[in-house]
């Protein structure tokens, strides 16, 4: 694929907001939203549109539950750069999403395990009916059979969705495995658009998404500075940089860099180290890296390598 027709999806206030807990400033995503915007940047993934009824108790910034008005008066003039939420099944009210044409919103991405497929259709169905594109964004790829793939995706094919994610959800992905996936997902589902969405455990986030680019995929997730879960993604900067299509500009967004995330990356922790490394080699999801780097034993990295390699766990772990 020509890599002047990628399209890049910058994801950092809503998966950097599993770093922080959505909590940015109203100033903050205005400013990513600007430099975006000006930088040339397709999409700008502006947080989850969850429910706080079906999340009870859990707290969290207003970006993790999208509220219109709220976002109405962050952004109270769009640009080019469209806006994307991602829901998650059981956590999102359909009675809460608005037909598009009264939303700040254009893309909504449903969320879901290969499992659930059947289910985040049918959110598929609801959104694409109020007027949105839509997506699909299967986790965890890493940790599903093949059969259960090829069933997953013939569902898909039948649906309205629009585009269609390969999630490196663990980081463990390589770029070999990368252009496998890509290509199964282009032979079985030839009338969508694809996507990337991959995790830096093992420094490969950037690679991967060229890889997947390379091998037929539109869509490329990113997030300025790479803030996103545990490991964080691959860099939209990079890509940026990389693309090499006359439609970027870098500088914008390494003034929102200089300006607002070098403090915030004082304050939180993402991005590549020894924990995350190791989940991602072992295939394992980052709680219990992301839980050891809250801790005080932060940087006992034997130990938490042996934890994972124990055959105890190992054992447990296959029995589960």
């Amino acid at each position: 694929m020509n890599r002047s027709a990628a399209k890049i999806l910058d994801c950092t206030i809503r998966d950097g907001g599993l770093v922080n807990n959505w909590d940015f400033s109203a100033d903050f995503v205005k400013a990513l939203y600007k430099g975006l915007s000006e930088a040339g940047v397709e999409y700008m993934e502006i947080g989850y549109k969850n429910s706080a009824k079906l999340l009870k108790g859990a707290e969290a910034g207003p970006w993790r539950y999208l509220d219109e008005a709220f976002l109405r008066e962050v952004i109270p003039h769009k640009s080019a750069t469209k806006l994307s939420a991602l829901v998650d099944i059981g956590r999102v009210d359909e009675n809460d999403i608005l037909p598009r044409e009264e939303s700040v919103l254009d893309l909504i991405r449903v969320a879901c395990y290969v499992r659930d497929v059947g289910k985040g259709l049918e959110l598929v169905n609801t959104f694409h009916d109020k007027g949105y594109e839509t997506s699909i964004n299967i986790m965890a790829l890493s940790h599903v059979l093949e059969h259960e793939l090829e069933e997953a995706l013939a569902k898909i094919a039948e649906s309205p969705v629009d585009i269609v994610y390969v999630v490196d959800s663990y980081g463990s992905m390589d770029p070999r495995d990368y252009g496998l996936m890509v290509d199964k997902f282009r032979e079985l589902l030839p009338n969508k658009q694809l996507g990337i969405h991959a995790h830096n455990n093992l420094q490969l986030a950037f690679a991967n998404t060229i890889t997947g680019i390379d091998h037929g995929a539109v869509f490329a997730d990113a997030s300025v500075f790479g803030m996103g879960r545990a490991a964080g993604n691959c860099n939209t900067e990079l890509l940026i940089s990389h693309l090499g299509s006359t439609r970027y500009e870098l500088r914008p967004v390494l003034q929102v860099i200089e300006e607002h995330m070098i403090d915030i990356r004082r304050k939180w922790e993402w991005g590549y180290n020894i924990p995350y490394m190791v989940s991602g080699v072992f295939d394992e999801h980052p709680r219990m890296a992301m839980a050891l780097r809250a801790s005080e034993n932060r940087d006992r990295y034997l130990e938490f390598y042996d934890t994972l390699t124990n055959p105890e766990a190992i054992v447990a772990k296959k029995g589960d």
